[in-house]
């Protein structure tokens, strides 16, 4: 087995059935990814819209896209016709930009709401406040082609586990928060995207489905 496959192998080792493991490609070569893809990943992550349509065309088109960076309105359109959930959504804005892309490519399009959880100013995302007025005012003005799937959060980038752990705590509960205020008898609500290769196993024990691990499966990045 070459490293990826024994990277792979241990690290879905130690998720549960229930945790989608996102294997986060960016600034990776497609043969990388395609040895991962061989090895039975099926979902990837990048950051960047130009660098994932060009790997989009290249690789096997049973994967599943995410695109887990910011994300700029006058970029949609190029992910549009493919990308299965965005993570990083910060913006009633840029929700009705996405569906509108969507609605022009005949898709539902899966977001999530990112809220800023961490304590570096540099990170993007939403407060609870805003994250609840967005949802207000789609459950007035429902956008047909997007579905909000659930919420994503980064954490500080630390070594106290204990911090690191109260801000996924806080991400989940605003999850429970929005859940029960606004998708009750929603099914669709029901994915919270937290954790990195340093703290994915924290993020798991408070509630992540989805767990983002780049460094832990291809090494350093390449380039």
């Amino acid at each position: 087995m070459t490293n990826i496959e024994n990277n792979l192998t241990e690290i879905l080792s130690t998720i549960p059935e229930n945790v989608k493991l996102i294997a986060v490609s960016k600034f990776h070569p497609v043969d990388t990814i395609l040895r991962a893809f061989q090895a039975g990943q099926k979902i990837f992550g990048e950051n960047k819209v130009q660098e994932l349509v060009s790997k989009q065309a290249l690789l096997p088109k049973e994967i599943e896209w995410h695109l887990i960076g910011h994300l700029q309105s006058n970029k949609v359109k190029y992910i549009a016709p493919f990308v299965h959930l965005i993570h990083g959504v910060d913006s009633l804005s840029l929700l009705q930009t996405i569906n509108k892309e969507a609605l022009k490519n005949n898709r539902m399009i899966n977001c999530l709401l990112q809220l800023h959880i961490a304590e570096e100013e540099t990170k993007f995302g939403l407060s609870f406040e805003e994250a609840e007025n967005i949802l207000e005012n789609l459950k007035n003005s429902p956008l047909q082609n997007i579905r909000i799937a659930g919420l994503m959060g980064m954490a500080t980038f630390t070594d106290d586990k204990v911090q690191v752990r109260k801000e996924f705590r806080y991400l989940a509960d605003c999850f429970k928060k929005f859940k029960n205020d606004f998708f009750i008898d929603n099914p669709e609500f029901k994915e919270l995207s937290m954790g990195m290769s340093d703290d994915y196993q924290i993020a798991i024990e408070e509630g992540s489905t989805m767990v983002r691990i780049g460094t832990a499966i291809f090494g350093k990045r390449e380039y």
